[in-house]
């Protein structure tokens, strides 16, 4: 698969969680072939795509791992707050 240089703008967990889920249905992964690649149960994946606020940040290191992604962290610019944002 080609590497995907596409950014998101991620500013609360379920927008994380969303966006995880894409990237993993896009390589055709099950929870179940994400988790056998790095080592995380089906119900790690699925609570980190349902409920990501209560997963731990060893998981989704663990998914981000997984589905070949990187995290990168940039300044927000001023006055770009979005509703529900924490």
């Amino acid at each position: 698969m080609e590497k995907d240089d596409k950014t998101q703008a991620i500013r609360t967990p379920m927008q994380l969680a969303m966006i995880l889920q894409g990237y993993r249905k896009q390589r055709r992964f099950s929870q179940k072939q994400a988790g056998e690649h790095v080592g995380l149960l089906p119900k790690t994946i699925s609570a980190l795509e349902s409920r990501p606020e209560r997963s731990c940040i060893e998981s989704l290191f663990k998914l981000i791992s997984a589905l070949d992604l990187e995290m990168v962290l940039l300044s927000k610019e001023k006055g770009r707050t979005a509703k529900g944002e924490w």
